[in-house]
């Protein structure tokens, strides 16, 4: 019986086989696209050649292959819902390719796949099928020329080469830019893969909706570039792009009915299997689970290993989620403590030689696996139990589908992704609210300043608050609505010391230098959201003398909970105390003014740039603001500078703002801007600065200044790109402003100093110096260029003879690249016949420039050779024409050795 490749052997051969046709093997991209914001991860073979196919990159090489690490569980292509329940679907793979770019075309394309597959991996001919593109709506040539390479091919027959229209046969890299037809190929897998027997109108067919035929590769042919939705115009130069799924062409060519049991995920099925004790009749009852822990834990381990670890956003969401859904699946199967780390070893032992980067960072995946199992073993338990009671609740009321926000609830607070509630709601035939799941998720990310990478969420000590609320409540010390959380009216207030919190336990007291967690029975401190940072300050005896605690954060833990937290700094507190709370007034103060500040810059941008300019994010702190908004291209000086005149206009003009609770229906119905992503209740408070109908109208909840006035003046700081579409202002206001404008006005006087000019003066003070320096410049230039012709004239007169050739190598100290050349024109006026290797340091990097005359280069010097030569002694490159060449290197200290080595080069090519 023949032996059937391994799945590293397959990944191989494929590459070795276009390695044979010419192919330059390109190693895999991470998973994280770098600098491709578009992109949460990379999702196909081609995303690392993408600026190639859109012309804005070039390789050294036209014809790639490779294998490359791909993740789809997020966006557009998203196969998580599948994953498990079938035998193809997973959120990690791999994509094999082959590339050209603008060299190869159809025929070759075809042809070397057509090899590949049936002579090289011996795929029966007769099972193969094709398809080529035929555009149902007339607009677009056929691909034809693709079906006659197809029936020139060895043994396929006519009839499996078929047409198919644009869904499954025209592939496009965005609504315009490049695209082209595409030809599939198909496997059949046999009727007895048909899963639609049971219809009788069904016929099998390739592309058609059952599962006997599996498409197994994909080759494009890029040939046009769309310009419109009706414009396609021919591409100067042809590129192939093909993608096949390596799961897929393993499962053939080890004849298996499911990529889970090849031998690239069967080693984990069957590590899952020996941790749990099961039998095979048993495995083979719970193989989604077997099938999810599988592919979740290659997963996680590839992106670990790539640098993005379990997180609450983007891609650290991501991660986490689905090492959490590998967790609850294998509880569902009796694993209850961390195993995820045994299953990733066998994904480290199968996928480390080619892909070394698991073995190098072995120990982060298994101790982040195991760190991030125990995290959720200990908030999961609570979340189950809410997430029934709510289910419970759903029942009664005879609904089918969870509140979005009450399933963003369950994460905050108690870890549960969302794809894990989905997944306990639908194995009772009950769904969730994806899309507010969502909208909450983005206004907390609001919330925690733009976008920045955040800290845990919450429900680590969820369990821990909501027992000491449930014992203060039943002590009468707070009533069942919860805290009391008002920090929009005082500034201090005073009230027992309900609760004290320290080092996840509740405490009597807490001495100097120990952080702990105090509980009053309401609070006056800002909790951070909707960009706004949150209130410090202070909490104190009532008395002033007996102990105080520097607050550093405020939180709300669980439903109904605040609590401060903060630093003993002095004295002993205990619970039951009378305290004096005091918000940081001058840090509030500040922070309002920047809030404010950010409503009035979001209107002067919808004045200066246009309504289409929305936030995108912002940062709300006491020393800046950051305000992020979407906005496709780079804003001008003067733009900036009429932004922010129009701020401080509005500040001068000294507005009031109106603070009202509305209805959310009311406050849109006027006008009023509710921000992308913010979640509002049926209640929503509004600020309203000037006249609402022309100036600012926004829904908020944050902290701001009573008049505009209050702000001070408005100075942006800086403008960049945030991301794709997104552009970011930083400013600052009040206090920060003004220590600005004092630093600025201070360098300025000091520069007036210097140029012995009055402050209005210096501009054009500054111009003069300027021109007398650049004349300078020149003078030392030209002084410079004589002192080294002077020296190379030394050299010039008496060179060296090698083999009867005029030789002058030489370093010339000082001298820049055009003086060296300069020099080696000087040397082939002098000398009609010889050689001349120049030398300097130029910014401690060596430099050397080389020059041949004509007849010795019919002789077989070359001065492209001899520097090149040359520069690997300076652990450099370079090169040019035989006549004259240049080169730079990086070890200056090697350039005499570089200089002489002329003498061996002479000698050896003239031998």
């Amino acid at each position: 019986m023949e032996k059937k490749l391994t799945g590293a052997e397959i990944r191989q051969s494929f590459i070795d086989y276009f390695v044979n046709q010419g192919h330059t093997f390109v190693p895999s991209s991470s998973l994280v696209p770098g600098g491709d914001a578009t992109l949460l991860f990379t999702n196909a073979g081609m995303v690392q050649f993408k600026d190639v196919f859109l012309g804005t990159d070039h390789r050294a090489y036209s014809r790639a292959v490779n294998s490359q690490k791909c993740m789809r569980v997020a966006g557009k292509h998203n196969d998580l819902d599948d994953v498990g329940r079938d035998n193809t679907h997973h959120t990690f793979f791999e994509m094999l390719g082959n590339w050209s770019f603008g060299d190869y075309y159809k025929k070759e394309a075809i042809t070397w796949a057509w090899d590949l597959m049936t002579n090289v991996w011996g795929i029966d001919r007769n099972l193969l099928w094709a398809t080529c593109f035929k555009d149902e709506y007339g607009e677009i040539p056929d691909d034809s020329e693709a079906k006659e390479v197809w029936l020139s091919q060895p043994g396929m027959l006519p009839d499996h080469v078929v047409f198919s229209g644009r869904k499954d046969n025209f592939w496009e890299m965005a609504d315009t830019g490049p695209c082209g037809p595409c030809s599939e190929i198909h496997i059949d897998l046999g009727p007895q893969h048909c899963d639609k027997k049971d219809d009788p109108n069904h016929v099998c067919r390739v592309n058609g909706d059952c599962k006997r035929y599996l498409e197994l590769w994909n080759l494009v042919f890029i040939q046009y570039n769309r310009k419109s939705p009706t414009e396609l115009e021919p591409l100067p130069a042809r590129h192939v792009d093909t993608g096949m799924g390596f799961e897929r062409i393993v499962s053939v060519l080890q004849g298996k009915q499911s990529n889970y049991e090849t031998d690239l995920l069967s080693p984990s099925m069957d590590k899952v299997m020996e941790l749990t004790g099961d039998s095979a009749e048993e495995r083979a009852a719970n193989l989604t689970p077997y099938r999810v822990i599988a592919d979740h834990s290659r997963s996680a381990s590839f992106l670990i290993a790539d640098g993005v670890i379990p997180g609450n956003t983007g891609r650290n969401y991501i991660c986490r989620m689905i090492i959490r859904r590998a967790a609850r699946f294998g509880s569902k199967i009796g694993l209850n403590e961390p195993f995820l780390a045994q299953v990733a070893e066998k994904v480290i032992e199968t996928y480390g030689e080619a892909y070394p980067e698991l073995v190098k960072n072995r120990e982060i995946i298994l101790s982040s696996l195991t760190r991030e199992e125990k995290r959720f073993k200990r908030t999961v338990e609570a979340g189950l139990t809410y997430l029934n009671e709510l289910v419970g609740g759903m029942k009664s009321r005879k609904e089918n589908v969870l509140d979005g926000k009450e399933a963003f609830e369950l994460y905050a607070t108690h870890g549960l992704p969302l794809e894990l509630t989905r997944d306990i709601l639908r194995e009772q035939n009950l769904d969730v609210d994806e899309s507010g799941f969502r909208a909450a998720m983005e206004e907390h990310r609001i919330a925690s300043g733009g976008g920045k990478a955040m800290g845990a969420l919450g429900g680590e000590d969820a369990d821990l608050f909501r027992e000491v609320f449930e014992e203060l409540q039943a002590n009468g010390k707070v009533s069942s609505d919860g805290i009391a959380y008002d920090p929009y009216h005082d500034l201090n207030m005073e009230g027992e010391v309900l609760a004290l919190v320290k080092d996840g336990a509740v405490v009597p007291s807490a001495k100097v230098g120990e952080s702990v967690s105090v509980i009053l029975p309401r609070s006056i401190f800002y909790i951070e959201s909707g960009g706004q940072v949150n209130d410090t300050g202070k909490i104190t005896s009532l008395d002033g003398s007996s102990w105080e605690i520097e607050v550093e954060d405020v939180r709300r833990p669980a439903a109904g909970v605040v609590v401060h937290v903060g630093k003993v700094v002095k004295g002993e507190v205990t619970v039951g105390d009378m305290a004096l709370a005091a918000v940081d007034v001058r840090r509030r103060r500040n922070i309002m003014r920047n809030h404010t500040a950010t409503h009035l810059l979001h209107s002067a941008l919808h004045k200066v740039l246009g309504h289409h300019a929305r936030q995108a994010g912002s940062l709300v702190a006491p020393d800046r603001l950051r305000f992020d908004f979407t906005h496709p291209d780079a804003i001008s000086a003067e733009q900036l500078e009429k932004i922010e005149a129009d701020v401080n206009a509005a500040i001068q003009e000294n507005h009031t703002l109106r603070i009202v609770w509305k209805s959310l229906d009311e406050a849109l119905q006027e006008g009023a801007m509710a921000l992308f992503g913010e979640k509002y209740g049926e209640r929503v408070r509004t600020i309203s600065i000037g006249d609402t109908s022309t100036f600012s109208y926004e829904l908020c909840g944050g902290t701001h200044v009573e008049k505009t006035g209050d702000i001070g003046m408005f100075l942006i700081t800086a403008e960049s790109s945030a991301a794709a579409g997104i552009r970011r202002i930083e400013a600052v206001t009040g206090e920060g402003a003004y220590e600005l404008v004092h630093k600025r006005l201070k360098a300025l006087k000091y520069t007036a100093t210097l140029l012995e000019a009055s402050i209005d003066e210096v501009p054009e003070k500054a111009q003069v110096v300027l021109k007398q320096y650049e004349l300078s410049q020149k003078e030392v230039g030209k002084y410079r260029q004589q002192q080294i012709a002077a020296q190379f004239k030394q050299y010039l007169d008496a060179p060296q003879t090698v083999k009867g050739v005029s030789v002058v190598a030489a370093i010339l100290e000082d001298a820049d690249a055009d003086t060296l050349r300069q020099m080696t024109d000087r040397f082939r006026d002098h000398y009609s016949s010889g050689v001349v290797l120049l030398g300097s340091v130029i910014k401690d990097k060596p430099m050397l420039i080389a020059a041949v005359t004509d007849d010795l280069v019919k002789r077989g010097l070359s001065a492209g050779n001899l520097v090149k030569s040359a520069a690997e002694i300076v652990g450099g490159s370079g090169g040019g024409r035989p006549v004259l060449a240049q080169a730079g290197g990086k070890d200056a200290s090697k350039l005499p050795q570089a200089i002489q080595s002329v003498v061996a080069y002479i000698e050896n090519a003239l031998k």
